[in-house]
């Protein structure tokens, strides 16, 4: 198993691509209590300096302590670490998968229109950087669209940037009632 290494716009955040499907939804674990859920993130979690691990559809991306060892340092353990999970077979969660519980049926027309345009242009652009970008709502009287990023993209020096000059001209583009888009954390 060959896995390549790629940087990130963030300097503490380098992405594992093994060559393979990861995760059927992006999932981001940000402790090692939460990390209990995934033997691969419980085995990054495990070594010394990894801060957060994100899944991708296609790569892992994996957060150092911004004061603690040099990717020269950590880069072979979690190339191991990785290696190791997918070559055992063991899945990915344990107990099932961890589903994106959004529901769809009860979203407005705009709230709908916005998932989509995050889906289909957004969230592939940031992916590609290592993260993820999610709604978290919509206020129509304000038009205030705010969102949550993940992976690589929570904590990036550049994530304000993206957001302002980036989302929000395209969903103001699209979506004409988004007034201004903002970050939650």
């Amino acid at each position: 198993m060959f896995i390549q290494t790629e940087p990130t716009p963030n300097p503490n955040v380098l992405k594992f691509l093994p060559g393979r499907d990861v995760a059927q939804s992006p999932t981001d674990f940000v402790n090692a209590d939460e990390a209990a859920a995934s033997p691969l993130a419980e085995a990054l979690f495990a070594l010394e300096g990894v801060t957060g691990v994100f899944f991708g559809y296609d790569y892992v991306s994996v957060t150092r302590e911004a004061q603690g060892p040099e990717w020269a340092t950590m880069k072979a353990p979690i190339l191991a670490a990785v290696m190791d999970h997918f070559v055992s077979g063991a899945p990915l969660m344990r107990g099932g998968s961890a589903a994106a519980a959004q529901s769809t049926a009860e979203d407005t027309e705009i709230v709908a229109e916005i998932k989509q345009l995050l889906d289909s242009r957004i969230r592939p652009a940031v992916a590609q950087d290592g993260g993820d970008i999610l709604f978290d709502a919509f206020d129509e009287e304000t038009g205030v669209l705010t969102l949550r990023m993940r992976g690589a993209c929570a904590g990036c020096p550049s994530s304000s940037a993206t957001l302002k000059a980036g989302v929000e001209q395209m969903m103001k583009h699209y979506v004409p009632e988004v007034t201004r888009v903002e970050q939650v954390f």
